[in-house]
């Protein structure tokens, strides 16, 4: 993998998370994780993320769906609110979550909703 990835994928993950989280997990790296940090940069933001023929906004409304069928609920909220970084809108979340509980099972919506109340509560009222 070429170092362009990581430094297209610290881009991307700066763009979409924020670069103060972003920053904050990579100084938390050690020597065990920091070889992780790197590739998933590389591999998921810079590989990944860096496919120009899927834009950030869908991008992200896919990862909410993927997340949410896995039941991976930390990375959910994050992706959540990368997903409102992206553009996404309150309904667009909604739908995404509703194809989550059709595909995943009412229980991974349920908890979708529950994550998305906390996060979209808790952002700045335009």
């Amino acid at each position: 993998m070429s170092s362009d990835h990581f430094a297209d994928g610290l881009a991307a993950r700066k763009a979409t998370l924020g670069a103060e989280y972003v920053q904050r997990n990579l100084d938390a790296a050690d020597d065990f994780s920091r070889p992780f940090q790197e590739a998933m940069t590389a591999w998921c933001w810079g590989f990944g993320w860096g496919d120009e023929a899927i834009d950030p906004k869908t991008r992200s409304l896919m990862n909410l769906a993927l997340l949410g069928v896995l039941g991976r609920w930390s990375e959910w909220e994050t992706h959540l609110k990368g997903a409102l970084n992206n553009g996404v809108s309150r309904e667009q979340v909604r739908a995404a979550i509703h194809v989550v509980a059709i595909y995943g099972g009412v229980p991974c919506g349920v908890e979708c909703f529950r994550i998305a109340r906390r996060v979209l509560d808790a952002q700045p009222k335009a």
